[in-house]
This record gives structure tokens, sequence and C-alpha cells, in this order.
């Protein structure tokens, strides 16, 4: 069922419940995660994860069986995914927000042995994949095992095998799950958590699913550092900043619209800021005027940018300390792997040269799940050494010292009037003119010209005035469109397809 092109290779490496087993031995009373309703310390993780395992096996779940989960992010989950880890099954988390036409996708790509939802999304569920097991029902046998005197003898399972499949929001096309091991994920989190120097004190506020990578990622590089997560996904926004106050969150992952929003409430509020040290940033770049205001609302705190796809997790992260240098710069490779930059026959450029971005290193996933050509595409083997290696299909350049730069995706290259250009800085040069709170760019397509959309008070042909003062002619977008509520996808980066049915709706007037 693994679509990889290197399945003769056996990855060495941990388990993902080993690493919760070595922080329950080590600090058991510490605690591990917390939600809108408790606080589980290591110890009660680690005793729940047991007793998961227990229901899951009576279940009939064994190594290798898919364990779909339509569930928001509480504690329960993280116990299901280290429970699922123990039985050898795979966990296969789905953002409840997945509309039924991904959804059905999903449960026929993953072929479940057993499907998890609630009372909002077991309907769903029960549509396209038919029974589901209630998670009240479920959670209330699992109290009943809790206690169980018999011994959980573990599953034999390889840091070869799927720990996780995580699939894609599928906000472009049928979502697509990035198989997720045992090896590289513990390797990943070890590095991540290494290279951003995640302490034993710190409590990381995170707001995201545990079905997108950087928040299931979380709840692994806490358990790591022997420190507090807490789940956020369900919190009202209007009450984040008193809840990270409460909590008292010093680490908190940020993607831009988050940032924008956490500004606004900043602004707003009265009261003293929450103790954040470090705020980590994903999905894509931070406009300036953004980490200029968080820092400016949270004094002494460290804005660090980063880089990767979830088929290596994380490729480079700017060293924290290094946050107010190089500020184009996304980076150093995670400590023991790679970032080379190739051109199109695949031979290094030098420092300096722009050039597709390719991954190396044991935190390249083996591929996609039963998607053999699209896993040929991206993930192969390095020439000389053999090492996996993950082609990107991003653009960029290293400094002399190694530093990676973002210069765009495939997708958001693309020529007009004769010239090579990219969405990237074309929404750049947007976010530098005063008053402009979001941007987004749509390249030329069937039916329409280069188009901006902007969340502005400014009107359309003084946002493109501005545009003409900072770009060359044949990068000064054809239209402008003014928006009160820009369309974000579950990730909160741009929608890029409802941009583009909003601009053709607006055509056909």
């Amino acid at each position: 069922m693994v679509s990889h092109s290197n399945s003769a290779h056996e990855a060495p490496g941990e388990l993902v419940h080993g690493l919760l087993d070595d922080a329950v031995a080590e600090t058991p009373d510490s605690p591990a995660v917390r939600d809108s309703s408790g606080v589980w310390t290591y110890r009660q993780l680690h005793a729940y994860s047991l007793a998961v395992a227990r229901w899951l096996r009576a279940q009939g779940v064994g190594r290798g069986d898919r364990v779909v989960l339509q569930l928001p992010t509480g504690r329960e989950l993280a116990a299901l995914f280290y429970g699922a880890a123990r039985c050898g099954a795979v966990f296969v988390p789905v953002n409840p927000r997945m509309k039924p036409f991904h959804l059905r996708y999903v449960v026929a790509s993953a072929e479940p042995k057993l499907l998890v939802g609630d009372a909002a999304t077991a309907g769903g569920l029960r549509e396209v994949a038919g029974p589901v097991h209630l998670l009240d029902g479920l959670w209330a046998e699992v109290e009943e095992l809790l206690d169980a005197e018999d011994r959980f003898e573990p599953e034999t399972v390889r840091p070869s095998d799927v720990a996780t499949l995580i699939y894609t929001s599928g906000s472009t096309a049928a979502p697509k799950a990035v198989v997720c091991p045992h090896a590289q994920v513990a390797f990943a989190s070890r590095a991540l958590t290494e290279a951003l120097g995640y302490r034993s004190d710190d409590v990381v506020f995170c707001s995201f699913p545990m079905s997108w990578d950087y928040g299931l990622y979380k709840v692994v590089m806490t358990c790591i550092a022997r420190c507090e997560i807490v789940l956020a996904d369900r919190e009202s926004d209007l009450l984040l900043l008193r809840r990270m106050r409460e909590t008292g969150a010093t680490v908190v992952p940020i993607v831009p619209s988050y940032a924008s929003m956490l500004l606004t409430l900043s602004r707003r509020d009265g009261g003293s800021p929450p103790p954040v040290r470090m705020f980590t940033n994903t999905g894509a770049a931070l406009p300036q005027s953004t980490i200029d205001g968080l820092r400016e609302h949270f004094p002494g705190v460290r804005v660090v940018r980063q880089y990767g796809q979830t088929e290596a997790k994380r490729i480079t992260v700017m060293p924290p300390e290094e946050d107010r240098e190089r500020p184009d710069s996304v980076g150093l490779p995670l400590p023991g792997t790679r970032v080379l930059i190739l051109d199109a026959e695949g031979r290094e450029v030098p420092a300096g040269e722009v050039g597709e971005i390719v991954a190396v290193g044991p935190h390249v996933m083996p591929g996609y799940w039963n998607s053999p050509e699209a896993t040929a595409q991206a993930f192969r083997r390095l020439a000389g050494t053999g090492s996996p290696c993950l082609h990107t299909g991003d653009y960029g350049y290293l400094d002399a010292d190694g530093y990676l730069y973002f210069r765009g995706r495939r997708d958001d290259m693309f020529k007009r009037k004769g010239f090579r250009m990219s969405t990237l800085e074309i929404e750049d040069a947007a976010m530098d003119i005063p008053g402009v709170r979001a941007a987004a760019v749509l390249p030329p397509g069937e039916g329409h010209d280069l188009a901006l959309f902007v969340e502005s008070d400014l009107p359309p042909s003084t946002v493109l005035k501005e545009m003409a003062t900072r770009l060359e002619p044949a990068k000064v977008p054809a239209v402008c469109r003014v928006l009160t509520d820009f369309p974000l996808t579950q990730h909160g980066k741009n929608a890029r397809q409802e941009l583009a049915a909003l601009l053709l709706d607006r055509s056909g007037e």
C-alpha cells in the first residue's frame, strides 16, 4: 500500500511511543498536555496511551491497520496518537472541517480498519464510510481499561513502520497522503526541538490541529523536551491572549493570518502581555510589519523563520538567536540534514544562484500513500551516496554561509510580457504599502490577467499606483480587488481557487 522508491531501505531510528516512555521514566509528574478541560501529567498521558492501545487491540486493530479520526484536537487525540503507535497502527487524523467531497477520497485512499468521530463529525463519516466509533462511548471504555491488571504486551513495531499518514488540505487537488514512519517522525522532531531550543520549562501554546503536521509534531517535540503543550485548537479567538496568560505560554507557533489576529487582539487588550519568548512561523513569509508588531507587543520575543514541507517535516530553521539577522533568509538546514540547490539537469549550482531546493537526510519521508508516480517525481536517491532526498519543487538559493533564501514555489513562478516573475515578490511589494494588511496574487490564467487581492481601506486605484512605484511595469497587476475577508485554507494559507472564483465572478458582471 505504501508507494515509495526505497522500500528495500530499512531506516534506523526510534519509535514514536518510545519517546513518551522515555519522558514518563524521567519526569512522570511534569505537566504534559493541557486543553480547555484540564491537564495530564506525563504519567497520565502514558497510562491513557496504554489504555487506548488495549482498546484498539480489542477492536482487532493491529500492525499496519489504518485508524481514521475526525476529531477536534485535545488530550484524547494525543492519547489516541500514542496508543495507535503502540499497536503498530497507522494514525490518520482528518481535519474536522474537511468536507464530504475530500473526506470521501481520504477514506477510500486510507482504507481504514476503524473510524472515530464525535457528535459533529460522525454523521459525515458514516455517510462516506459506514460504521463510526463515537469518541464519548470509546472514551468511557478507555477509562475502564486504565487500571487493567494485565500487562500490555507491545506489538513488534519497527522504526520503518508507518506511524501516521498526513493528508494535504486538498485546496488545489485531491488530498495526497504523506507517509510518515516512526524513524522519520522521531528524527525530525528531535532535530527541530534542538534547532529551536525548546526547554523543559516551556509551555507551547498550539492553536493548530493535529491533522496538520504543524500541530501533530508539536505533541512529539514537547514530549522530547519534557515540557508542556497547550492544545488550543478549540479555544475562542477572543480569549487567546487571556489563555496565553493563564497558561504561561512561552512558545507560540503561528502562520501569517494567526499572527495578524494576535496583533489585532493585542492592540485592543489592556492587560500585560503573555510571557512569550518565541514565535515560530510557517505557511508563508511574515510581512516585516507583522514581525515588528509582534516585537512591539511581546517585548524581547524572538520571531523565528522556518521553511519546510510535510514530505520532510522541516527543512531549515533560522537560529532563534539570529532572528534579526539576514531578514530575507529562512535559516540553516536541520541538524543532521543537508540542503542542495540544483539546476534543471540535477547539478549543484554556486552560492547565490537560484535553483530547485532539494532536502537530504533522515527526515525525508519515503513517499506518498498509493501514489507511485507522484512518489517517483518527488522522492529520490542522491547520486553517489544513495541518501534519501526530496525534490521540493520550490526555488531558492544558498549564501556563502549555507543560509537558505526561498524564492518561490513552482506554481508561484510564471511569465508575463516576456518576463519571469513570482507571485511572492508581487505580494511582498503590496505588503510594503502602508495600509495593506494582507495580499495575494493570482498569475495570469484563463479569462483573467495578473490580479492582486488586498485587505485594506485603500481604494484599488491607490494600491495599483503604489505598486507601480515599487515594481517594473510588467510586474504591476492589471487589476486589484479589495476584500474585507480573505478566503483561507484550513492551514491559514491564501485559498487561490476561491480567489480565482471571486475574480471570475466579478469579471462576468
